[in-house]
């Protein structure tokens, strides 16, 4: 894989958020990852991390502070000429948490669908308009009769499913999932990810799945990016993170995990994790490399501590 380009490229990110003269919150500081064609990149973390603002980040819907953003071949960080704009509006699409904060009420399933196709004015006629939605609702497990209807006539899966369709019909090389299951019932988020999971198969697309359900992530990522503070801590393949977890954030996050065998949830210890009290300084921490694609935030002192724990 690493001989291959990445479609996205995340250097140093950082944003900042001004709320007042004397106060600005550091929601992102110095995050670096990459993302490969076709791959799935699980940013986990608990509320406040900064996961859903890297999202938005790279997104474009903030400006980033400082850092560089590069998707596709093209630096989208600076200011974004209009075909670059373009590029990226057409090629990089996000399924949101709230389905039902996200589709518009007064506007009918088929026209929330089309939104993309209109905009960039991707169809000759009303009827391939039609067709390109019919076929889309079809992929995402629903029906043709659906497209007439309103969002609050759905339930919150079948919503989330539209999301996905709105998503999809643009046919992006991107998809950013923030928090996409999160509302949703234990039942349907399965189903959701399982449709995710075949989309992504059969159109090739990349994915940045943000999530702070930690089995759910270890189902579907490739690889995985743990935050904390604004701080990517760790990243590493699933494997390499899920059998060698090294930061102290990464292992108490693992450790609450519950397990399906009772007799083993029995005997399961969770790790405590407080980092006012750690003594560890993110800010310290330089990448160090574990094996592998395994990276972690540390000082050389901590790598070497934690390593042989």
């Amino acid at each position: 894989m690493q001989n291959r380009q990445p479609l996205l490229e995340v250097k140093d990110l950082k944003q900042y958020f001004r709320i007042s003269r004397k106060l600005t919150v550091k929601a992102v500081n110095g995050v670096s990852f990459e993302i490969y064609p076709g791959e799935t990149y699980g940013l986990v973390g608990e509320s406040g991390s900064g996961k859903s603002t890297i999202g938005r980040s790279i997104i474009r819907l903030y400006d980033p502070t400082a850092g560089k953003i590069t998707f596709d071949g093209t630096d989208i960080s600076g200011k974004l000429s209009e075909k670059d704009r373009k590029h990226l509006r057409i090629n990089m699409q996000m399924i949101f948490q709230d389905p039902m904060a996200s589709l518009n009420p007064r506007k009918k399933v088929l026209d929330i669908i089309a939104q993309g196709l209109d905009i960039h004015k991707l169809y000759s006629s009303r009827e391939e308009r039609e067709e390109k939605v019919y076929r889309i609702l079809d992929k995402v497990g629903l029906s043709k009769e659906h497209a007439g209807r309103y969002p609050h006539q759905f339930s919150g899966g079948q919503r989330q499913r539209i999301g996905i369709a709105r998503a999809l019909i643009m046919n992006p090389k991107l998809i950013i999932a923030d928090e996409a299951i999160s509302a949703l019932d234990v039942s349907i988020q399965s189903q959701v990810v399982n449709l995710m999971k075949d989309i992504q198969q059969e159109t090739k697309a990349a994915l940045l799945f943000i999530a702070h359900d930690l089995s759910m992530v270890k189902y579907i990522s490739d690889r995985i990016g743990v935050l904390h503070l604004g701080y990517l801590l760790e990243t590493g393949t699933k494997e390499e993170i899920f059998s060698n977890p090294i930061h102290p954030y990464t292992r108490s996050l693992l450790s609450a995990i519950p397990h399906p065998n009772p007799i083993v949830e029995k005997t399961r210890i969770s790790e405590a994790y407080d980092y006012a009290s750690s003594g560890i300084d993110y800010a310290k921490g330089i990448k160090q490399n574990a094996g592998g694609t395994h990276y972690v935030i540390a000082t050389g002192e901590e790598f070497v501590k934690w390593i042989n724990k």
